[in-house]
Parts: structure tokens; sequence; C-alpha cells
């Protein structure tokens, strides 16, 4: 084999060390932090959207959501179900991110299955309720997740349980959550009274969630309503074209 000589074997060093300067610079640039290389919408906030409400009445609960689930502007699934059942008899209505409170979920669903077995009889409502604030509570900094727990127990009937951002527990008789709640706090305020029948409940609880679809633009799809009672759950859903209509245009 012809050996190279030294003048060859230094010019090849030098044309080397002349593309290695060229693209230095441009490698550097690309790799110059960890940041280039993740999307910018990666850090910025996530928009959700959710109208769920939960009514008691005298013999059980009436909960209510929309099912519309949004990422940012671009409606991920029009016709999602967000009222999950937890037992036979106690629900949950989920608003916030659809991943966070799908798996806090399924987590309560486990734990409150075993503990209805170790029982040998049905869960309180009370007692799904403190299981979801404790998850939510102890992973506060990195879920976002509201949840209204509601069903019916034979120890205290029918019950409504908030479970707020944060992990706060708070029974109430009635309450509303999700982006599309603060449209219709006044409407709730004029129209909910005590010791109103199932029926009521189940007219309000669509009155209210189809005004929060209409003016809140997260908010849409059908409406999924469910009554609990002692009885068991009815469900119904009302489609897009018979919800009852606000606006006038």
């Amino acid at each position: 084999m012809k050996q190279k000589t030294d003048d060859e074997e230094n010019g090849s060093k030098r044309r080397n060390k002349m593309a290695a300067a060229t693209m230095s610079p441009y490698f550097g640039q690309q790799m110059s932090s960890k940041s280039d290389l993740v999307p910018a919408w990666t850090s910025q906030e996530v928009s959700t959207g959710t109208t769920i409400m939960a009514l008691e009445y005298d013999g059980g609960v009436v909960i209510g959501a929309d099912s519309r689930t949004t990422t940012g502007a671009y409606i991920a699934n029009r016709v999602t179900d967000k009222l999950t059942p937890i037992h036979d008899r106690i629900f949950c209505c989920r608003s916030g991110s659809a991943a966070d409170t799908q798996a806090i979920a399924d987590v309560v669903t486990y734990q409150l299955g075993f503990h209805s077995i170790e029982l040998d009889e049905p869960p309180l409502v009370e007692t799904a309720a403190n299981l979801f604030r404790a998850s939510c509570y102890r992973y506060r900094e990195e879920l976002t997740a509201g949840i209204l727990v509601a069903g019916w127990d034979r120890r205290k009937g029918g019950q409504v349980y908030c479970v707020p951002i944060g992990g706060m527990l708070v029974r109430q008789p009635v309450s509303v959550g999700g982006s599309g709640s603060s449209y219709i706090y006044g409407f709730m305020d004029s129209n909910y009274k005590p010791n109103m029948t199932k029926d009521q409940c189940l007219e309000l609880t669509a009155a209210a969630v189809s005004l929060a679809m209409e003016r809140d633009g997260s908010s849409g799809g059908v409406v999924r309503l469910a009554s609990i009672s002692k009885d068991g759950v009815e469900r119904r859903v009302i489609l897009g074209n018979q919800l009852p209509k606000y606006s006038t245009h």
C-alpha cells in the first residue's frame, strides 16, 4: 500500500479542524439548554373546563354534568361521562384535569371495594368522600382535581360532599363546580329551595347545566343526569337538540 506523506496528513487534519469549527457553533446553539428541546406549550398553564353539580333531596341525591373535554381550545371529546361510579350507590362528578380525576377515581374505587369487603356491607358516602379528600390533599401540589362525591347510604341517606382543589372536604345540600359554575351561582341562588322533590331537582339540574353550557365555551355536548336513592341509580341523557334554550339569538 502507498503510505500518506506528511503534507497529506497535515492537510487532512487541518480540514477536519475547520469542519469541526464550522459545525460546533450550530450544535452548541441547538444543545445550549434542555429547554431548547421541549415545546413551549409544555410550560404553559393547562386550560380545563367543565360544569358539574349535585343536589340532595329527601331520599337521595341528583347529580348532573356536561360532556365536553377540552385541550385548550380544542374539543378532545364531545360525549365524556363525568359521572363516575365509585360503588353501587356512590358516584363522583369530576372537574379539572381528566387524567388526574380518572386516576383518583380509580384509586378510590379500589380502596372502597376492599373496605366494603372487610365490612361485609355497603360503604358509607362519607367514607368515599374522605378517601377522595386524602388523595387530593396528599397530592395537592401535583393534581388538578375538583370532585363532588354524592350518593346514598342507610345511615345518613342522600349526601353531597365537595372536595375542591387543595383537598378540603365539606358537606353541602347543593354544590356546583367547574368553569361553568361561575355562570350559574345566581341562577342557583334564585331557584334552589330546601326540601325539593326528586323531579324538581332533576329539572333544576338540567336547566342549570344547560345555562352554563350556553355561556361557558369550555362546557358543552349533552347533559348527563343521575338520581341515586335506596332503590338504586337512574340515569338519563338530554341530547343537544333537546336542551332548554336561554339566549335570544
